[in-house]
This record gives structure tokens, C-alpha cells and sequence, in this order.
């Protein structure tokens, strides 16, 4: 049975398909998350997360760039444009402890961004959820 973080990892990877134009991705979005095995509660979990975000999009990447220092949004990773959209939703609107939030979006970010992506993440969602 897949774990939140797995759920969490391919809902990054469905928006990262998302922001590269694929609009589309949501009438497959089933098929994706059973060829990863997330199946049962953690798809529901998964589908949540991702309609969450699309649909709370405006909202979500404006509480991104208020918190960019010295970037442009456009100029963001893919991987991490998703992954901030991501926890940033989940801060946001979701219920769980921010800290636990910005963990596993740091986790995500280990496995798919660069280098210094964690420490970038960490701070503008930590930015985030003071605002909260």
C-alpha cells in the first residue's frame, strides 16, 4: 500500500505535467496514480490534493511570489514551481501542522529538484505559513 509521501510524490509529478501545458492530465490522472500503485484512500488523498491545487491555483502562486525574494516565478524550476504549489495549497487550505507540511515537501524536492532546492522550498512555504 502506498504511503502519503508516495501520493504526495506523484501529485508533484502530475502538476509538473500540468505546468508544462498538459491541461489534459487530470482525464488520466487514474491511470497514473495506478501504475504507481497509489491506490484506495492515498489516490483519493492524491485526486484531492491535485483538484485542490488547480482549482486554488491563482490563489496558491500568488502566496508563492509574495514570498520570492530577488526571483521571478517564471524562472522556477518546473519540479519546484510544483512541488511549492503543492505545499503551499496544503499550508493553505489543508489541515496538518505546517512543519510536517514543509517536511515532506522538502523530501519531495530532495528526490526530484536540484541541489539547493530544499533549502529554497523550505523558506518560502516557511514564509507561507507565517502568514497563515
Amino acid at each position: 500500500m502506498a504511503t502519503r509521501h508516495q501520493a504526495r510524490m506523484a501529485v508533484v509529478s502530475l502538476l509538473y505535467a500540468y505546468d508544462l501545458g498538459n491541461q489534459t492530465i487530470a482525464d488520466f490522472s487514474d491511470e497514473i496514480l495506478e501504475e504507481k500503485k497509489i491506490r484506495n484512500k492515498q489516490r483519493d488523498f492524491a485526486l484531492d490534493l491535485f483538484k485542490g491545487v488547480t482549482e486554488h491555483l491563482t490563489e496558491v502562486d500568488e502566496a508563492i511570489e509574495k514570498h520570492l525574494k530577488d526571483w521571478d516565478f517564471d524562472r522556477l524550476g518546473s519540479i519546484e514551481r510544483a512541488t511549492l504549489r503543492l505545499g503551499a495549497y496544503e499550508i493553505m487550505f489543508g489541515e496538518l501542522d505546517s512543519a510536517v507540511i514543509i517536511n515532506e515537501a522538502i523530501e519531495v524536492t530532495k528526490a526530484f529538484g536540484s541541489e539547493q532546492s530544499p533549502k529554497f522550498i523550505n523558506g518560502v512555504l516557511d514564509a507561507i505559513a507565517r502568514d497563515k
